[in-house]
């Protein structure tokens, strides 16, 4: 038995068996990223699309994802490439990329407005080896890298790769540690330590999906904001708050698209304590 330690399971695996994200295995008694360089999506996105508003505005960025998560969110909408079923049984179909590859193609894209790249789409971190081995080359060649994440991992993955991220955006997806654990899967206490570290490394924007019936209350909205507002003192820092709507994807096709009404009341209660805050999907 081999034991995972990228986040709060700790994953027990046999020889040749694959954690709880689907991503990392036991191969001869270590724990490794199934998912290295096996790459689902590929893009060229505006760096807008991260989110990120605060960080080169206007720059594209070389977008990159594999395939495997540490949560279970029913409103996944990027299930096709993260945790379904489906998601999980493609690693033999996919084509391999080398962190010297990812390099080539970002510096081709440098004409096109590309700045770096960002690691995204899945949850990065359940494959952070790769992260660090492609980040490290990108940053040699004196572009910047983007971490889009959950932030379920312990705070020695965050040591692994904060030398080498310059920006990240984080879902704070509720800040109810029975959501974590029931409706998510996780584990509200972990992603605040990793947030709480971040935003000493890095520059960081959070994001929360407003769904309904889940965290769409003001009184949710009032403690996210507050602590971001304690953050942003603590760290000296303004840490943008992105509010996103919601609508019917994968195990939460039954519920109706947020009121994009809401979606501009819990901004503005947010604003009460934070100097940037943006809506999405709106």
């Amino acid at each position: 038995m081999a034991q995972c330690k990228v986040c709060f399971r700790h994953c027990e695996l046999g020889e040749g068996q694959t954690g709880f994200c689907g991503a990392r295995i036991n191969i001869n008694g270590e724990v490794t990223a199934k998912n290295y360089g096996k790459l689902t999506s590929l893009a060229l996105d505006p760096i807008e699309k991260k989110p990120l508003n605060r960080f080169f505005p206007g720059s594209k960025i070389l977008s990159l994802g594999s395939y495997g998560c540490d949560l279970r969110c029913p409103f996944c909408q990027n299930s096709e490439i993260s945790w379904s079923d489906k998601a999980l049984s493609c690693d033999g179909q996919l084509s391999y990329y080398s962190p010297e590859e990812i390099l080539a193609a970002a510096k081709c894209h440098k004409k096109d407005g590309n700045i770096g790249a960002a690691f995204t789409y899945n949850e990065p971190l359940v494959g952070w080896e790769y992260v660090r081995d492609t980040a490290k080359l990108i940053h040699k060649a004196g572009m910047k890298n983007v971490l889009v994440t959950g932030g379920t991992a312990e705070l020695w993955v965050l040591d692994e790769l904060s030398e080498y991220i310059d920006a990240m955006n984080i879902d704070l997806k509720s800040f109810s540690a029975d959501t974590y654990k029931n409706v998510l899967k996780g584990d509200l206490d972990m992603v605040k330590a990793f947030i709480s570290k971040a935003v000493m490394n890095c520059h960081v924007e959070l994001t929360t999906l407003i769904v309904p019936g889940m965290n769409d209350s003001e009184g949710e909205m009032r403690q996210i904001s507050s602590w971001i507002a304690e953050l942003c003192y603590k760290s000296q820092k303004d840490i943008p708050l992105h509010i996103s709507r919601f609508f019917p994807r994968f195990k939460m096709t039954d519920r109706k698209a947020t009121d994009i009404g809401l979606v501009y009341h819990l901004a503005d209660i947010a604003r009460e304590k934070l100097k940037y805050v943006y809506t999405g999907n709106c």
